[in-house]
């Protein structure tokens, strides 16, 4: 089952809503609404109690359904059953797209040994022995998260701008201290993941040894939608495609890696909570970056990622956000 968040009118502006996907009926199904449909047919709800009961089992955040306990695949097949779905459901091209997950933490990895050895070498580093110790990943700010069909926002302190070709892992229940037998489970579905990065700005922010932020934090996509865990037969085996203005830059699949998923999920608990929700990505496909193909984003071009499975994550680079402050150098004190 496939589960996507969409933006909807109402009296009181946009809101967010949980959906189903269809894409091959070219349809969502509105969870809320189906529910509250259901409500009134099988439990004799009033109008006022069955839509109290649909948003309180299907709210708009993903982390908030998820987090809720119950199966949520399982509650949205009982809504969507029979006539429910049908009423409830709009065209697929008519919705707008809001990220599929809204994490309270989000995380990165660093997991694909093409990209591992391509980065480096590009960004004229050596790779780390400790890479080979423990996993790496990173925490980015959740709050710039976008979805499919979004315009990327672009600092004009950024001058080289680059995609990343990533997988999201979506965990589905609270966690912590997990071992890589036991992690498997927690991944409620994997969605794809553009970790859109400012490589120049990285290049310095990383001499500094605190991790990139600036480079970064200015826009994550997170979308099409969210996959369930259990209709990937093999998540070595999921092919993936980068395009860029329709013309494909990139082709490969989610194998080679040096570390599992489950390995980095586990590292990624020790320590502290996993909660519903939260998205870690897969890091990048080897090949999945403009840098190693020597190649860098303009201003309008269309980014297209695309995982079987999953689907296509578009987004459009905006233009430069020319005027902002940037701080005056400061000379050496040592």
């Amino acid at each position: 089952m496939k589960f996507g968040r969409i933006s909807r009118e109402s009296p009181d502006g946009p809101v967010a809503r949980l959906v189903v996907v269809e894409p091959e009926k070219g349809r969502v199904i509105d969870l809320a609404r189906a529910a509250a449909l259901h409500a009134k047919a099988s439990f004799h709800a009033t109008d006022a109690g069955a839509i109290r009961l649909a948003q309180a089992r299907f709210p708009g955040s993903l982390t908030q359904a998820l987090g809720a306990g119950a199966n949520l695949a399982e509650a949205a097949a009982v809504v969507i059953g029979g006539r429910f779905g049908d009423d409830a459901s709009l065209p697929i091209a008519d919705v707008s797209w809001l990220a599929a997950s809204d994490p309270t933490v989000l995380r990165d990895g660093l997991a694909f040994t093409g990209h591992i050895k391509g980065w480096h070498e590009r960004m004229k580093r050596q790779v780390p022995d400790a890479i080979l110790q423990i996993p790496g990943f990173a925490k980015n700010s959740p709050v710039m998260v976008i979805g499919n069909g979004a315009t990327v926002p672009w600092p004009g302190y950024i001058q080289h701008m680059d995609y990343e070709l990533e997988l999201g892992y979506v965990i589905g229940r609270q966690g912590s201290n997990l071992r890589p037998e036991e992690a498997t489970p927690y991944i409620f579905g994997i969605t794809l993941y553009n970790d859109f990065s400012g490589r120049d700005l990285q290049h310095n922010e990383l001499a500094i040894g605190m991790g990139a932020t600036k480079s970064k934090d200015f826009a994550h996509a997170i979308g099409p939608w969210v996959t369930t865990l259990d209709e990937f037969a093999d998540l070595d085996a999921i092919p993936m495609e980068v395009r860029v203005n329709g013309e494909t830059w990139a082709r490969g699949n989610s194998g080679n890696k040096l570390w599992t998923p489950a390995e980095l999920i586990a590292y990624v608990s020790l320590g502290e909570r996993i909660e519903p929700g939260d998205v870690i990505g897969s890091g990048t496909m080897g090949g999945g970056s403009a840098l190693e193909l020597n190649r860098q984003l303009q201003p309008g071009d269309v980014v297209e990622l695309e995982a079987g499975g999953i689907g296509v994550l578009r987004t459009t680079m905006g233009q430069k956000q020319e005027g902002l402050w940037w701080p005056t150098p400061r000379q050496p004190f040592m």
